[in-house]
């Protein structure tokens, strides 16, 4: 796994020299169950986490797996805090949260944002329920941080300081929120857990992502897969790499990161992927753990 590894929007040349303020890092790319072994772990394993350090504020997507890796590398700069975003309450989303420990530690802060579930829950009680016996022993009591929850819909905009956070709905089974993230004339988008339209773009992704400089986006399968006559995945909630790059091209985005990776997709399936890829889109890369991107 390549955790000190930083790549640069514009030349896509790694380096460890540039500043910016402004940085993307991956913590988790996996979708529906983490998947750690050997043919993994150029990749990784762990579900979607993803963390965007912007001037002074921290901001992350989602709390799957990846979360317990964040929250180890950031114990040396309590007492901290950050803005932690939700897409969705599926497990895979929010199984890192209870191993977060950060959110354990008395001093730090952090701003909680995410929809509610289908069945009304907020994302407080879901994150509460998956803590209860017989799921979890420890309580979301148990954490001494200051936890701030906001309940946030489709369509809602907010401001965190210079930052702007536009938000849209995705066409998910229980529905989830893509977030498109704005400063100072740059902005990354992140679009997981979605599937794409049989006869048509989805103009709600088209209009959030347009000229982004990243667009972070489900495609958990392949075009092949999605359709496979014997074991079809239409109707699963999740997109094809084909079907985010008909998105970038449409909404000129700049650069595209391949994201959500299926569980049986080994470390040489990705490898042999992003191959094909690069032929529909140049400027693609496959998200990987510890992946770093300066946008600059």
């Amino acid at each position: 796994m390549l955790i000190n590894e930083t790549i640069t929007l514009k030349s896509l040349i790694y380096s460890d020299s540039m500043q910016s303020q402004f940085k993307v890092t991956f913590w988790g790319v996996r979708g529906s169950i983490a998947c750690p072994g050997q043919n993994m772990n150029h990749y990784g394993g762990n579900t979607s986490c993803v963390e965007m350090k912007i001037a002074t504020e921290r901001l992350i997507f989602d709390g799957g797996t990846g979360l317990r890796l964040l929250g180890k590398s950031l114990t040396p700069e309590m007492p901290l805090s950050a803005n932690l975003f939700f897409t969705h309450s599926h497990w895979d989303h929010i199984q890192g949260f209870p191993f977060f420990t950060p959110a354990f530690i008395k001093g730090n802060h952090f701003k909680i944002y995410g929809p509610s579930a289908p069945n009304g829950s907020t994302l407080k009680q879901s994150l509460h329920e998956q803590m209860l016996h017989p799921n979890f022993p420890v309580p979301l009591q148990i954490m001494q941080a200051d936890l701030e929850f906001y309940d946030i819909e489709p369509g809602d905009s907010l401001e965190i300081g210079e930052i702007n956070i536009q938000t849209t709905l995705l066409n998910h089974p229980g529905e989830a929120i893509g977030y498109r993230v704005n400063y100072q004339g740059h902005s990354v988008c992140y679009i997981t857990d979605t599937e794409h339209f049989q006869d048509r773009l989805d103009h709600n992704i088209v209009n959030l992502v347009r000229e982004s400089d990243l667009l972070i986006i489900d495609t958990t399968f392949t075009d092949e897969e999605y359709y496979n006559p014997k074991f079809p995945r239409v109707g699963w909630g999740h997109s094809t790499w084909q079907e985010a790059v008909k998105i970038a091209q449409a909404a000129q985005i700049k650069q595209l990161v391949l994201f959500h990776h299926d569980p049986n997709h080994d470390d040489q399936f990705l490898d042999n992927l992003i191959e094909e890829v690069i032929l529909a889109f140049p400027n693609s890369i496959v998200a990987r753990e510890g992946l770093t991107i300066k946008i600059n």
